[in-house]
């Protein structure tokens, strides 16, 4: 599970702010969560103590420990702890349930009633170098029954603590202050109220998840899985001011590794929640360097609000330790592009092509004409190459047909700018634009999510798509890295991507090479300076299946070995096309510069690939991006290591084999 640290305070201070903390307020009357892991019915959850977790204080972290014993139902007393030499100040402590250890001896014998089984719970902490208490070692289980709350361990609290557990039970509210580890100030909203109450309808409260019976028990049993089974395993909640959820946000391991490596370009997929689905679901879509689509993160919202939206993204920022991706890509609407501007100031914002295009009939249809209007719009949005042409080609259609007040026509020429190809062409979507006809971008979960799929079915089917999609990422890895491409021209670009490119994405380049051949004459045009402008003739399929000649102008500056087409293809897919090969073809060029070969489209990218580290008010310190390299490389062991018996022998043999040779620089240090 991700680190996280706990720190109690007093409901009445949880205002808001622009630091990363998340509070989360647990109410001690809510008993409808009947849980079935051998907690007594009645009892309230209670943040799990694990290891990662940090403390502002030592009475902090006691006093979160008891608290957290006051509701499972044991005492905590303190079996250890350590100071620094010549100093009062203490830096380790193990806290365990009282229960632990047997009475000496000596004292077998007196009266009083014998407490002692040995139990094994415990919470060991130190101090690190944030200078905040670190749980290191839990030990949740325990080998006696557990009795009812226990008020006792608040005698053995500090003042401090104890006035912050006072100031809290006489509302019989505690609000607990999370802080994600990785990231400081990330700029989540610190007003997020958050609890797991099962939630009736929402009908009468616009502010919280809708939630049907069985659904926050869903979502609670996932998360104690994903606390045993997913140890890099992301989330947050955020509840309204009556403690209901609200929002809530979740990243699973691989899911968080995948966003180190392809956040560059992410596509916002809204269209469960805009759509009225049963699962009110947004997710963050990249893709990898196969071209598949990747998950980067997931979220629950109570509606489409701009306040619901930021809080989302602001938790996604959270997770990828404040790094703000290139180029976002969503569907149309203010609501979204208002929270987007606040959130990702530094990223473009660019509206879904594909989705403009697949709302045509709805909003069109009942036009007359509308077949016409339709093959005008289309001739419009994917054959102009230049704003002149693309405003000259939509005002015809709007006069010849009688539509210049047609509302959503109006609005979508308004903002052009943000999703007709031609104004996008300084955009990089790393093969994620949508600029061809017939093109769309697949939703992550197609195939296991229907507008009546209920949520606890949803997260069980979460987790299968995860699993099927890793799956062919391993397998076009292995493809990729063990088998090379059959050419299918003698031409010298496409043997020198052949041994660079995955699969996947070097049978996209190889048919732009292929299509070189449709390209029938490159000439000079005229010079400005060092870049010489060139045209390039294509022969292309018109309507009814007719070959028509397009004319494309290519830059190409030779000393700064610099080729633009006026097509943009390397802008929208990320590799050059067949416009840019014939003209550096034509000037004697044998190899593509290394600028137009991405390395998010390589073979080797994520060994190769140090992934960024966030920028803004995210504190990263350089233990943190150790781990998370060192974790991204074992996930890559692990992905393969599970293929077959073979692989996983293989890479166990590697680990073991690793945490040696660390034994050993170890010992050279001491």
């Amino acid at each position: 599970m991700e680190e996280v640290s706990v720190n109690g305070v007093n409901s009445e201070q949880a205002i808001e702010g622009q630091g990363c903390e998340t509070f989360l307020e647990i109410d001690d009357e809510r008993a409808d969560l009947d849980i079935q892991n051998g907690i007594p019915d009645g009892r309230k959850e209670f943040v799990a103590p694990a290891v990662g977790m940090e403390f502002e204080s030592y009475e902090d972290a006691y006093n979160y420990y008891s608290c957290y014993a006051k509701e499972m139902g044991f005492r905590v007393r303190v079996k250890n702890s350590w100071f620094k030499r010549n100093s009062k100040e203490k830096y380790g402590a193990v806290l365990c349930c009282s229960s632990q250890g047997f009475k000496r001896i000596k004292e077998v014998n007196r009266l009083r009633k014998e407490t002692r089984t040995g139990c094994p719970a415990m919470l060991r902490m130190r101090i690190v170098d944030s200078k905040r208490w670190r749980v290191v070692e839990v030990t949740l289980e325990h080998n006696h029954l557990l009795g009812s709350k226990i008020c006792k361990a608040v005698k053995k609290m500090g003042t401090v603590s104890k006035r912050k557990l006072q100031s809290s039970s006489d509302s019989e509210v505690r609000t607990v202050k999370l802080y994600r580890a990785l990231v400081i100030d990330a700029g989540v909203n610190g007003n997020s109220n958050i609890t797991v109450r099962e939630s009736r309808s929402s009908s009468d409260h616009s502010d919280q998840l809708s939630l049907k019976k069985g659904d926050a028990q869903a979502i609670y049993n996932y998360l104690c899985r994903m606390q045993l089974t997913n140890p890099n395993f992301f989330y947050l909640m955020d509840l309204n001011d009556n403690g209901c959820i609200r929002n809530f946000f979740w990243v699973d391991a691989r899911s968080r590794a995948a966003s180190g490596y392809f956040c560059d370009v992410i596509f916002l997929d809204n269209t469960f929640l805009s759509n009225k689905y049963e699962i009110p679901l947004v997710a963050f879509v990249g893709t990898n360097h196969h071209g598949q689509p990747v998950l980067l993160g997931c979220g629950l919202l109570s509606g489409e609000t701009t306040g619901c939206y930021t809080w989302l993204f602001k938790a996604w920022l959270t997770c990828t330790s404040g790094h703000h991706p290139h180029t976002i890509i969503s569907d149309r609407c203010k609501i979204l592009q208002s929270a987007i501007a606040e959130v990702f100031p530094k990223s473009l914002h660019r509206f879904s092509l594909s989705h403009i295009m697949r709302k045509v009939p709805e909003k069109l249809g009942g036009l007359r004409n509308y077949d016409a209007i339709r093959k005008a719009l289309c001739k419009a949005v994917y054959e102009a190459l230049k704003p002149f042409d693309f405003e000259a080609a939509w005002g015809f259609m709007i006069q010849h047909f009688g539509i210049a007040d047609h509302e959503w026509l109006r609005a979508l020429y308004e903002d052009r700018s943000q999703w007709a190809p031609v104004y996008l062409k300084d955009t990089t979507f790393a093969g994620m634009a949508t600029a061809r006809p017939g093109e769309t971008l697949n939703a992550f979960f197609d195939k296991y999510v229907h507008k009546q799929t209920p949520l606890k079915e949803f997260l069980d089917k979460y987790e299968l798509a995860l699993q099927k999609k890793h799956k062919e990422e391993v397998l076009a890895d292995i493809d990729s890295r063990n088998s090379n491409p059959e050419l299918k021209t003698r031409c010298s670009f496409e043997l020198q991507l052949s041994t660079v490119y995955t699969r996947e994405v070097f049978k996209r380049f190889q048919l732009e090479v292929e299509e070189m051949y449709s390209c029938f004459s490159t000439t000079q045009l005229h010079v400005e300076g060092p870049v010489v402008i060139f045209l390039v003739k294509e022969r292309v399929m018109g309507e009814a299946n007719r070959r028509e000649i397009r004319d494309f102008e290519v830059l190409y500056n030779r000393a700064a070995a610099e080729v633009r087409c006026i097509c943009s293809c390397f802008n929208f897919y990320g590799y050059l096309c067949r416009h840019a090969l014939c003209v550096l073809n034509f000037n004697g060029v044998e190899e593509i510069p290394l600028k137009y070969i991405l390395p998010r489209w390589k073979k080797d990218y994520k060994r190769l690939h140090i992934p960024e580290q966030g920028s803004g008010n995210a504190v990263v310190t350089e233990g943190i991006q150790w781990f998370s390299q060192l974790y991204r490389s074992a996930l890559q062991v692990v992905e393969e290591g599970v293929i077959s018996l073979e692989h996983y022998k293989v890479a166990l043999q590697a680990f073991e084999e690793s945490l040696h040779r660390v034994h050993n620089v170890e010992h050279k240090i001491e």
